[in-house]
């Protein structure tokens, strides 16, 4: 999946999400938040499905340096070859109100511990529209972790009252179209950039 590009690296687009506004230093640890579910792989290893939070920083750097360029270039539509802490802060300490990342991490007690899939939504208070991102470490494709991680923000965006979710996906990013259109999207050319298309599914109240 990817998202719009923004005007600088640290400027945050809509389907980032927002962050909060800057606070005081607290002295108090943030607590990591409860796990949703507990994924076990083909290969045996262990995933922890959860909200991201404000102490997942290096975390979240750790997962984007294992991307390769064609990841980040798919995620983010323009070059970047590091994630700066600045940026990888305002991407974990978000606003509750109206932006969403759930992650897959590697389970608490795992040395260096890494981030491996994110998708993420930012709920227009306006128009209660999601826009939503997503991005697996190829390394974790073909085994449905794309499509878990959607349904949960899918469900996460209905519970906070978000009337559709979409998103622009690249043209060559088959992977991605295959996934929304199984999961009910609907696609929509993008005139102003044929490179690109737009998926969109309304929500109705569970």
């Amino acid at each position: 999946m990817v998202a719009k590009p923004a005007d600088g690296p640290h400027e945050l687009p809509p389907s980032y999400g927002s962050s909060r506004q800057p606070q005081e230093p607290s002295t108090n640890a943030v607590a990591e938040p409860s796990e949703c579910e507990r994924i076990t792989l083909s290969d045996g290893r262990v995933l922890v499905l959860r909200e991201i939070y404000a102490g997942d920083v290096a975390a979240l750097q750790r997962g984007f340096a294992s991307l390769s360029p064609e990841e980040v270039r798919m995620r983010f539509l323009h070059p970047m070859t590091e994630l700066p802490e600045e940026f990888a802060t305002q991407l974990c300490d978000l606003d509750p109100a109206s932006s969403i990342a759930l992650v897959l991490v590697d389970p608490p007690g795992t040395p260096e511990r890494e981030i491996r899939a994110v998708a993420r939504a930012y709920i227009d208070p306006t128009t209660l529209s999601a826009e939503f991102a997503l991005v697996v470490q190829r390394q974790f494709t073909g085994q449905g972790i794309g499509t878990r991680l959607m349904k949960h923000l899918i469900d996460a965006c209905r519970a906070r009252g978000a009337v559709e979710i979409w998103g622009d996906v690249l043209l060559e990013n088959g992977a991605m179209l295959a996934l929304c259109l199984e999961l009910g999207f609907v696609r929509h050319a993008m005139f102003h950039d044929p490179g690109m298309v737009q998926l969109r599914m309304p929500l109705t109240p569970g």
